[in-house]
């Protein structure tokens, strides 16, 4: 077994931008950093025989990326006609208005503050531009507006910042609530066991080539962390900085206050179901 196989979810090694499936190829944007892993993953899905292609999260506002991203489709005969967003952070919505510029196509998206030229997105949507098939499966948590896309064809779903390629997401609170988030990865669970879905688009790092292995990991995760909060309040830690401090003592303090935003949700969570006083 080799190292990355033993890994949750099985992340796939080698470079990160190009084909993942037959019908999705990835255009990294050079953003790395501690939040976006190796940087954004830009997702190009088009039918193998259509000239049409729809881009998932441009990514930020970088005019190299972006024309990246234009040609990467061009070589392979395609032109970009829609582009859809998993979520509005900046690393992944803020180049979406350019790009829909310099591609004249239109940008769905959960959030009416993200659209332009088109509608919007809604639970059991299906995206059919180019004979393509996409489902938009609602995915909140990380924060309120965050979908994935179902790929039937490839049995792959493409997840945003719902599930990474390495390591775990945040629940950004007060925006993200860990109650949905924990719907929500039984909503991907369900689609690994009662769809056939095999494979993690992420939105950034390495493609998981085994989604329910990643999604059982991230609910196992989550159950710890919570136990570990909980314990972390009965041992007198009030606020979530001191819960941070102690529960995340092993974790690079750079991250540290994005474990803040987490340990929010985490005892807002216990709080609403009574397993902590508030």
């Amino acid at each position: 077994m080799t190292e990355a196989a033993a890994l949750p979810g099985q992340p796939r090694g080698g470079v990160i931008s190009g084909p993942a499936t037959t019908r999705a190829h990835c255009v990294l944007a050079p953003n790395p950093s501690a939040m976006t892993l190796d940087g954004t993953n830009t997702w190009i899905v088009a039918e193998p025989d259509s000239e049409l292609a729809v881009v998932i999260d441009p990514g930020p506002l970088d005019e190299s990326h972006l024309q990246a991203v234009i040609d990467t489709a061009e070589r392979a005969g395609r032109r970009i006609a829609l582009t859809l967003l998993t979520h509005g952070h900046p690393d992944h919505a803020d180049g979406a208005a350019r790009f829909a510029e310099l591609t004249r196509s239109s940008v769905r998206a959960l959030d009416p503050a993200l659209r332009l030229g088109g509608e919007g997105l809604a639970a059991g949507d299906v995206i059919t531009t180019g004979g393509l098939e996409l489902r938009v499966v609602p995915t909140p948590g990380h924060t309120a507006d965050s979908l994935s896309f179902h790929l039937p064809a490839d049995r792959a779903v493409l997840t945003g910042d719902t599930i990474l390629g390495r390591g775990t997401t945040v629940v950004a609170h007060p925006d993200g609530r860990l109650g949905d988030y924990l719907d929500s990865l039984r909503r991907l669970r369900s689609l690994t066991v009662d769809d056939g879905v095999a494979t993690v688009l992420p939105g950034h790092g390495p493609v998981l080539n085994d989604a329910q292995g990643a999604v059982e990991f991230y609910l196992a995760h989550r159950a710890n962390r919570l136990a570990q909060v909980e314990t972390a309040v009965e041992a007198g830690h009030r606020t979530a900085a001191e819960v941070v401090a102690s529960v995340y003592a092993d974790v690079d303090r750079s991250l540290w206050p994005a474990a803040e935003l987490s340990v929010r949700a985490q005892l807002e969570y216990l709080g609403e179901h009574g397993l902590i006083e508030e």
